[in-house]
């Protein structure tokens, strides 16, 4: 194999050149061993064979169930009864199938299976289950028959545009104002169209696949290819992506590959008897953080159970692509915990699951043969070189990977250093720092950073103060502050971002307090659970002036396709002063983070140039004090004659920033 252009990028990786390389050729390898002369998309079809399906003559039932003896279907239609017509036969040392006559099953009857294996015997809802429901009495989880008819699409040919991403980041459930569960439908009425006016042209739906426990927030999957009925049917989650599509607002989902729940009736635990049918048999199966079983990635069946997952979610309900979760944990053996991943060399150990590399090259392959506009993004928190570099060039494939270390240096900032010991240069290097063969998403706080026992960054900022002084007509410098801060932090997170940005829903208006689903330890409560749009909406309030500055800001960024200009070039920061300076492609950005000096006057070496305000934070519709002149043209001057060095000369009101455009220059002769 010629050397990969990963290396031929990063010489640091020559003395790895070899493990590099051969990994790659173990991922060929592994394919060709599973896959054959198949494509990949031709392979990822199980779903499509496995599961309930209606067929012209009835219906037919597979299951992959090695360990199993006996198999039973059970349900309503048969009271529930273990009955030798309703019994599985047995295709081969793995497979299983039952047909039926048309009559015997109907559209919303609950069935399950009776799986009998050596020494034991158990209910399990089918693994390829497409529809899964649970009594609100009883609790318990059955499969559902599930066929009402094909769903027509009003905009069956949507593709995702070439621009960069801008994620809204949002949880069906919790979407609305009333404590309780939300629905489907609830969000295509009244969320999507938020998020279209807000301006983000991507949804990320958290918690898609069925869950038996709520307070997961998705991440404990029981049923990979049952969308949750918590939220509504299959249908009403179609309609929402179908009229999401309509905007031109593309969908993607967390993906949760990495882990799975460990219950057994109406999870993949011990589903023929055996721990080792989906997962690692021991230790190595169990994830000591998460409570849950790690999928063994080297089993061409289970691989092939997984990548069907990918293709029914990107067929079967049009989803434009997947973040990843867990990348870290599936990448080694230790899960990443406690590693802080300080050198190269600790990329290329023993500890690396060569299986799970080589799934996510099949994986992310499988994506964009099937879907080549689909976006597929890794959370991931070792910094793995080649992570989001294609294929080709030897990385693993991924389009970007979450800068998860931007939220973390925002929070440690805010806590730790005081506003007047701020670094402009440490500020502008953790928002640009990335590799240059990659693209990552930025984000300034996530649903991470607002669970319970974390704070967002208003919170944060503001504390006690948000239940008192939020009024407009209230003045309140510790709100005031907190306020241009967030504004300024978002500000700079975005334009620096490096291909793409993300933004949890509630978060872009400064959503008070914190995240926190129903649990024993808050008595069942759904008050953390749920979005407060209102506060939004209400112009008395202050919120209605972060909404505002966040969606003029989207609108700028994506009319001027700010993200696709991949250099963000520093031009001044002064640690003293707490300004920072950079531009990106026609645009200047500048920055006082100083909390209590403004400067009349600051200059800024530039060559001649003309600049136009476009935005800035202090604009009183953002709750600003107005101090800056936007109708102005601001030109350089020379410091001596007209040949020298040039000064774009602004005044810099403290904890403020200003985007510039630059003009045509012709005109300052």
């Amino acid at each position: 194999m010629k050397l990969p252009n990963l290396i031929k990028n990063d010489p640091w990786l020559m003395p790895h050149a070899e493990a590099i390389i051969a990994r790659l050729e173990a991922a060929q390898n592994k394919e060709s061993d599973i896959v054959g002369c198949q494509s990949l998309s031709d392979f990822s079809q199980g779903h499509k064979w496995y599961g309930l399906h209606q067929t012209p003559s009835g219906w037919v039932i597979r299951e992959w169930a090695p360990n199993a003896r006996k198999i039973y279907l059970i349900g309503e239609f048969n009271n529930w009864k273990e009955q030798e017509e309703y019994v599985f036969i047995r295709l081969d040392d793995d497979n299983w199938e039952l047909e039926l006559t048309p009559d015997i099953l109907k559209h919303g009857q609950l069935y399950a299976l009776s799986v009998y294996w050596p020494g034991g015997q158990g209910k399990r809802i089918p693994a390829w289950a497409t529809r899964v429901v649970q009594d609100e009495h009883t609790l318990i989880f059955n499969a559902q028959v599930w066929a009402p008819g094909a769903y027509q699409w009003k905009n069956p040919n949507f593709r995702r545009k070439k621009e960069a991403p801008l994620i809204y980041e949002a949880h069906i459930g919790m979407a609305g104002e009333e404590e309780r569960v939300h629905t489907y439908e609830e969000f295509r009425l009244n969320v999507l169209p938020r998020i279209k006016q807000a301006g983000y042209n991507t949804i990320q739906l958290m918690a898609i696949p069925e869950h038996p426990y709520y307070g997961s927030f998705g991440y404990h999957v029981s049923s990979f290819f049952a969308p949750s009925s918590r939220f509504g049917t299959p249908e009403e989650l179609k309609q929402l992506i179908d009229e999401a599509h309509v905007m031109e607002i593309s969908v993607i989902m967390d993906l949760v590959h990495s882990h799975a729940v460990k219950n057994e009736i109406e999870g993949l635990g011990k589903y023929d008897g055996t721990r080792y049918q989906f997962f690692h048999d021991g230790p190595k199966g169990e994830h000591p953080a998460w409570d849950s079983y790690c999928f063994n990635y080297g089993k061409p069946e289970v691989v092939h159970f997984l990548l069907s997952n990918i293709r029914y979610w990107l067929e079967e309900f049009r989803f434009d692509g997947f973040r990843f979760d867990g990348v870290t944990s599936m990448l080694y053996f230790d899960h990443g915990l406690g590693k802080a991943f300080t050198t190269y060399n600790d990329y290329f150990t023993l500890n690396v699951d060569q299986d799970a590399l080589s799934y996510f090259i099949m994986a992310n392959k499988l994506i964009h043969e099937f879907k080549p506009e689909a976006l597929s993004i890794a959370e991931e928190m070792s910094g793995l070189p080649g992570l989001a570099t294609p294929v080709d060039d030897g990385g693993l494939g991924f389009d970007y990977r979450m800068a998860m270390g931007v939220p973390d240096f925002w929070i440690k900032l805010i806590k730790e250093v005081p506003d007047d010991n701020w670094d402009m240069g440490q500020i502008f290097h953790e928002l640009t720092s990335k590799r240059i063969d990659e693209q990552v998403v930025s984000y300034a706080e996530s649903h991470d950073q607002a669970l319970v026992g974390d704070k967002t960054i208003i919170f944060r900022l503001i504390d006690k103060e948000m239940y008192y002084s939020m009024r407009k007509d209230q003045p309140n410098l510790i709100v005031d502050r907190g306020m241009a801060l967030h504004k300024m932090i978002r500000l700079a997170t975005l334009t620096c971002a490096g291909g793409a940005y993300l933004n949890f829903m509630g978060n872009e208006f400064g959503h008070p307090e914190w995240i926190d689903f129903p649990r024993a330890g808050n008595n069942w409560s759904f008050k953390h659970a749920r979005r407060l749009w209102s506060i939004a909406d209400n112009e008395e309030l202050r919120y209605h002036w972060l909404g505002d500055f966040d969606r003029e800001m989207i609108r700028l960024v994506r009319e001027n396709n700010l993200l696709q200009i991949p250099e963000v070039q520093w031009i001044h920061d002064n640690k003293n002063d707490k300004v920072l300076v950079y531009k990106r492609g026609n645009f200047l950005f500048v920055f006082n983070f100083n909390p209590v000096q403004s400067f009349p006057d600051y200059g800024l070496a530039m060559e001649p140039s003309k600049f136009k305000i476009v935005l800035n934070t202090d604009e009183s519709r953002f709750g600003g004090q107005n101090r800056i002149d936007d109708h102005i043209s601001y030109y350089s001057i020379p410091s001596g004659g007209i040949t020298s060095q040039h000064y774009l000369r602004l005044y810099l009101p403290a904890r403020t920033a200003m985007i510039l455009q630059k003009q045509d220059v012709k005109r300052i002769r």
